[in-house]
């Protein structure tokens, strides 16, 4: 039902624009021969490509790169043979029966054609990935290839099918009344042929993943959650109110045997923890969220460790490289971590919380009861009051009052929410979106080229790179990555190919050394190097926010680069 009323939503997005005219253009025809079959071939091809692509099927993305230039061939010419009867009968002469009927002017029914036309625009939509399309997308890459993955997908297309369909009941009575009462159906004909090549000329600059994509994230991102927190409440445990108390029972902390090790203290159980408040943290040591969270978890164990409190780090992983132990002790110790860290390599205590995010803070009483939640970054005051709460009730003396204020430094400092444009970007082929070069070849050493300019939040790859399913390995030096951001500051999750190499490598913004804009990972040169798998910070600009162009050159080879975020 989620999936589906997400679907239902992208009407009011404006990613969809690119889409309508395709859609407007069987307008005229019978719902069940023309309307109906172009939004079941849109809603079967979106299913098939993002199920393949949800579970890292390199080749599928590979096959759908060509399959989307196929679609605007084809649609390009559907579209002449709207603006003109003439050129639709001479580009239908080779294969009239096809032809005919891509016209429109079939005497039959047409649903062929227009499933075929739905099965192209499907090739070409571009849906964008809000909260709702995001948690349908995590799901599928984390429950891997099944039915349900693939269903579960169909019901987000279909849900936008029947928003294209409520549309297109207005759209289309307006053009037939144009048609019945102005005699103008041939101006109709080109105006929707004009629609067409417009929507495919949009699709092929990139503005369906470009401008129209951070449109409509700013636009519908609010819609969405509402719908998340009204139908798929975070708790699965219905909650039990506590006399005199306005935090209620949510669950109880689950057992902690799924871990796959412990960092700064013996193996812990849920027994041993009983008659101690504990907060309980997911995180994952390269997420920029979890890293700005940080601080404060910190400054809490430290102001309430000796007043019964726990804080119980729970490090489930992102990338492959965050489930190496030696790795998450290396950032355990140089982020000044402290306190019980349970590894989660599994994701077995995650799936026992029914989590979904990072960061994302659970709340427990001395009793082993959930009594409150946190997802993301943001709200510490109210954290930290919940927390006080918790260890009043647990009989706990003399609990300290006010609220922290860590001096957070470097990645940790907290991001310029108001100026941030750029979204979190992946740099693998199993997630990753607006990548402008040549047409990817996934897991195969190729040669890429970057075009300029570049869209905001548009990237590229030069050199010689490996494009794997979650990170871009350069395999030569003088490999570089290039972004075309907004946002004050600009981190990339890097490391050296084996872990064990450095990589040296320079940064510039808009051609030139950073200088006093350089992160904490470069000097203003623009010089760094990676010396391990993490996130480093490369741009911290001070004074207004802007668009910039964003670039690193890798001296060495074997740089690994998993994702940017920005701040």
């Amino acid at each position: 039902m989620l999936a589906y009323l997400g679907g239902v939503l992208t009407i009011v997005s404006p990613c969809i624009l690119p889409v309508l005219p395709f859609v407007f253009a069987r307008g005229n025809r019978p719902f069940l021969t023309g309307t109906l079959p172009l939004l079941a071939g849109m809603a079967v091809m979106f299913a098939a490509v993002a199920s393949l692509a949800a579970v890292g099927g390199g080749w599928a993305v590979s096959a759908n790169q060509y399959g989307r230039i196929a679609a605007m061939i084809l649609l390009t010419l559907f579209a002449l043979t709207l603006l003109s009867r003439t050129l639709a009968d001479h580009l239908t002469r080779p294969l009239v029966a096809l032809g005919t009927r891509l016209s429109g002017d079939a005497s039959g029914s047409g649903a062929g054609s227009s499933f075929l036309l739905g099965i192209a625009t499907g090739l070409l939509w571009a849906p964008c990935a809000g909260p709702i399309l995001g948690l349908v997308l995590t799901g599928a890459a984390i429950g891997g290839a099944s039915i349900g993955t693939t269903l579960v997908l169909f019901a987000y297309a279909a849900g936008a099918a029947t928003s294209l369909a409520l549309a297109l009941l207005v759209g289309g009575r307006l053009f037939a009344a144009m048609k019945g009462s102005l005699g103008v159906g041939e101006w109709v004909r080109r105006f929707l042929g004009v629609a067409v090549l417009a929507g495919v000329a949009a699709i092929a600059f990139g503005l369906d993943t470009g401008f129209l994509a951070r449109a409509s994230l700013a636009s519908t991102t609010r819609l969405e959650q509402g719908l998340i927190d009204r139908l798929r409440p975070a708790k699965p445990v219905q909650t039990v109110a506590v006399a005199g108390s306005d935090l209620p029972v949510e669950g109880v902390i689950p057992e902690l045997s799924g871990a796959t090790g412990w960092l700064n203290t013996k193996p812990l159980t849920r027994d041993e923890l009983a008659g101690k408040v504990v907060l309980v943290d997911f995180w994952t040591y390269s997420c920029i969220n979890c890293l700005r969270a940080l601080p404060y978890v910190r400054a809490w164990a430290a102001k309430y460790k000796d007043h019964g409190l726990v804080v119980l780090g729970v490090h489930a992983p992102e990338f492959a490289f965050e489930k190496d132990p030696a790795n998450v002790a290396k950032a355990v110790k140089s982020l000044g971590v402290t306190y019980p860290v349970a590894l989660d390599s599994n994701l077995a205590i995650w799936q026992a919380f029914n989590n979904q995010y990072w960061p994302a803070h659970y709340f427990i009483d001395a009793m082993g009861r959930i009594r409150a939640h946190h997802f993301g970054e943001g709200e510490y005051d109210k954290s930290e009051r919940i927390l006080q709460q918790l260890l009043k009730e647990a009989g706990y003396k003399n609990v300290p009052g006010g609220i922290v204020d860590p001096d957070a430094q470097g990645a940790m400092a907290q991001a310029d929410e108001n100026s941030m444009q750029s979204p979190e970007t992946y740099l693998g082929y199993g997630r990753g979106q607006n990548f402008a070069s040549n047409t990817p070849e996934p897991d195969k050493v190729a040669d890429y080229r970057t075009p300029y300019p570049l869209q905001l939040n548009q990237w590229g790859l030069s050199g010689r790179w490996t494009i794997g399913e979650e990170k871009s390995v350069s395999a030569a030096a003088g490999g570089k990555i290039t972004f075309h951001f907004h946002a004050r500051d600009l981190h990339l999750v890097l490391g050296p190919a084996g872990g064990t190499e450095p990589v040296r490598f320079r940064v510039t913004i808009d051609g030139h050394a950073p200088g006093d804009a350089h992160g904490g990972d470069t000097d203003k040169d623009g010089n760094g190097i990676v010396t391990g798998q993490r996130l480093y910070q490369l741009i911290r600009q001070q004074g207004p926010v802007a668009d910039h162009t964003f670039s690193i050159e890798f001296l060495d080879p074997g740089a690994e680069a998993y994702a940017f975020t920005f701040g």
